[in-house]
């Protein structure tokens, strides 16, 4: 008997040391009633199977030992697949349309999404993206304090709580809760009270909240790019206005095959005139990428990078000098490519850069260079698998290259 008890002593010890518990039998009803009788709680992660962060968090997070003894007794814990598969079991089949309910009436768009609801079944906070486990919980504590959880607030602020200092905290609240039409609003609401919005503090807080033309922060981050500049590093107020346009001016009008650019450049150009040509040069490079028309590809990449391309940041040189590698059978593209790259690590040795640069090498017939950056590659990423890889193909002359 003595036996017997201390097992069952022991059994909420385990079951915290087996990381979170998940609910696998029960309805979504059930959950509701279940966290109404033992006044807990709930916690939902939203999910897909296709995303990596997903994966990460119930691979290497939910696990955790510290992450089992704060949810399992503060939270009755569900997962939710919000898109379906061939291989769905019959549960996931079972929860198909709450899972449908729970991601319109909750506007998910991002994944994972957290949502986290009170004992009597009203959604109190919400959180996104995978972190690791003591910031999880960080975020997750928040959902158990009336005074930060996020749709409390929300309530209140929509009853009036319209001081400064409560506006900005609002507005940072809905950015990390993914909602995005109250960030857009009440940081406009914010920015109004403030008399000098070239402050440290203003800017980077524009900075979060500049996404349209529409927002506060771009005609300032255009017409004042250096003050913006100053806190925030060099050229960046003119890259965040050169996004906007061409997510607004471009992207948002590249529908079917037949695109007028013709007519999107006139449209840039009478609005835009300073940035017209370099963001919608750019828009043919993204566009022809999208298509996988490489021989277009080509045309319009070289073409920007020969007008435009002094001021090409690493992450872009070495995309586009990957889809070169990997794409284009043009010898003289492939050259240019390898000078793209090149810069791509002038300043940084980063191995996944180095390891294009190594593989363009290699593709131009270099093989002894191009097996030394490729070794050297390998070395500062402590042994990737598949830069290894890469680096045994080169070793016996095989193609990197599908």
């Amino acid at each position: 008997m003595k036996k017997l008890l201390c097992l069952l002593a022991l059994l909420p010890a385990l079951a915290f040391a087996q990381g979170v518990h998940f609910e696998k039998e029960l309805t979504w009803q059930q959950v509701l009633t279940k966290a109404k009788a033992e006044h807990k709680y709930i916690f939902v992660d939203c999910y897909t199977t296709w995303c990596g962060p997903c994966k990460y968090m119930t691979a290497q997070v939910f696990p955790q030992e510290a992450m089992g003894r704060f949810f399992n007794s503060n939270f009755i814990n569900v997962k939710v697949q919000l898109d379906k598969t061939p291989d769905d079991n019959e549960h996931v089949k079972s929860w198909y349309t709450d899972a449908a309910m729970i991601e319109k009436e909750y506007k998910i768009r991002s994944y994972p999404t957290f949502l986290y609801f009170s004992p009597d079944g009203k959604i109190v906070h919400r959180t996104v993206g995978s972190s690791e486990a003591a910031e999880f919980i960080a975020r997750s504590e928040k959902a158990l304090n009336p005074a930060t959880q996020y749709y409390t607030q929300l309530d209140k602020y929509n009853k009036g709580n319209n001081k400064p200092e409560a506006l900005y905290a609002m507005a940072m609240a809905a950015m990390d809760a993914d909602d995005g039409l109250h960030a857009a609003k009440i940081s406009r609401e914010y920015l109004a009270t403030q008399k000098n919005l070239m402050t440290a503090d203003n800017i980077r807080f524009m900075d979060n909240f500049t996404h349209s033309s529409k927002d506060t922060g771009f005609t300032i981050f255009m017409k004042q790019s250096k003050g913006i500049d100053a806190v925030l590093g060099d050229g960046k107020a003119t890259a965040r206005v050169k996004d906007i346009i061409a997510n607004e001016e471009v992207y948002a009008k590249l529908r079917g095959n037949a695109v007028d650019w013709a007519s999107i450049e006139k449209q840039v150009q009478e609005k835009y005139p300073q940035y017209a040509m370099e963001v919608v040069t750019m828009g043919k490079v993204r566009y022809s990428m999208a298509k996988k028309d490489w021989p277009m590809f080509q045309t319009n990449v070289m073409a920007y990078m020969k007008q435009f391309g002094s001021n090409t940041s690493p992450e872009m040189l070495n995309e586009f000098a990957w889809a070169v590698f990997e794409n284009c059978q043009d010898m003289t593209c492939v050259t240019e490519a390898l000078e793209w790259s090149k810069r791509s690590i002038k300043d940084k040795e980063e191995p996944m850069y180095m390891d294009t640069y190594a593989n363009i090498l290699y593709k131009l017939g270099k093989k002894s260079e191009a097996i030394a950056m490729e070794e050297k590659a390998v070395k500062l990423s402590n042994g990737d698998k598949d830069l290894s890889a890469t680096l045994e193909k080169m070793k016996n002359g095989e193609p990197t290259w599908k």
